[in-house]
């Protein structure tokens, strides 16, 4: 069983050491910016930066495209703490490892957190360079943060996760796309546990079941943020069409694989800036 007498006191530890750090600054959005998704902490103005390599039990990523640190700041006037890349299970790391930035950010204070990710997709009519509000998840990592969580402490052990990802706020992201003409859809997302891509029978499988987007992350985050009550919005941006889809009017036939995803990323900056910072704007 999971020791969580260990993990409250490294989650005290650590916030202790990042709330020194940031100075009497309270952040009041987290954001989590996935595989080549980095570059919009460099629009947060008058910045902290902290790598997780600082920050007492925290791990390090080792993922391409993602950096390793938080970044504290001013952004679409509101004050966020962004993780500059995230940790994955693939890495080696535990669920909770998974879950721990996200469960600091709410013992800071933050209540609300924007998840990021590149995602492939499943659904024919999604197309590389769009973007997917996620309105629910399929959770096949086979892993879950919460397990051997005593529920007397953290927080209750079974809760509901019905709507684990907020209407208002995915609403509020459609009307911030459509004044920008941002193409954005809405759909389930698939978490599956990486590192491998999946396969074109994996694929088949995962549109049977409804879902419209697969990655290798989000999920354990939000489980995270869901079981302490934080609001979550998700948004993945089509970095590539999934295996076996073959050709269609938005994809390719090209298997996935990390180059590619992270190109894609690289190339759809300018509209993933202007979508969360719109977004965080009509949040203040």
């Amino acid at each position: 069983m999971y020791d969580f007498n260990v993990l409250d006191e490294q989650l005290a530890e650590a916030m202790l050491f990042l709330r020194q750090r940031l100075h009497g600054r309270s952040p009041q959005i987290g954001l989590v910016l996935g595989s080549g998704l980095n570059p919009l902490a460099d629009k947060i103005a008058d910045a902290v930066h902290i790598d997780f390599t600082e920050v007492p039990h925290m791990k390090t990523v080792t993922a391409a495209g993602h950096v390793g640190r938080f970044v504290c700041g001013e952004l679409g006037g509101q004050t966020v703490l962004a993780m500059q890349g995230r940790l994955h299970a693939y890495e080696g790391y535990t669920a909770q490892d998974v879950a721990f930035p996200i469960w600091l950010m709410h013992r800071l204070g933050i209540e609300t957190v924007i998840t990021t990710n590149a995602a492939g997709a499943l659904n024919k009519s999604f197309a590389p360079g769009d973007f997917c509000a996620i309105s629910d998840h399929i959770n096949f990592t086979g892993r879950n943060p919460i397990v051997g969580i005593d529920p007397s402490e953290l927080a209750e052990r079974c809760f509901s996760m019905t709507a684990a990802y907020d209407a208002t706020l995915r609403a509020t992201a459609h009307t911030v796309a459509s004044e920008k003409s941002i193409t954005l859809h809405e759909g389930v997302y698939l978490g599956v546990l990486g590192p491998s891509f999946e396969t074109p029978a994996e694929i088949r499988m995962f549109r049977s079941w409804g879902a419209d987007t697969v990655a290798m992350s989000v999920v354990e985050e939000v489980i995270a943020a869901r079981h302490v009550g934080m609001r979550v919005l998700g948004l993945s941006l089509i970095t590539n069409c999934a295996a076996g889809l073959g050709e269609t009017d938005t994809c390719d036939a090209n298997a996935a694989n990390g180059e590619a995803v992270l190109a894609t990323a690289s190339a759809y900056q300018d509209d993933f800036a202007a979508l969360v910072i719109g977004i965080l704007e009509k949040l203040s």
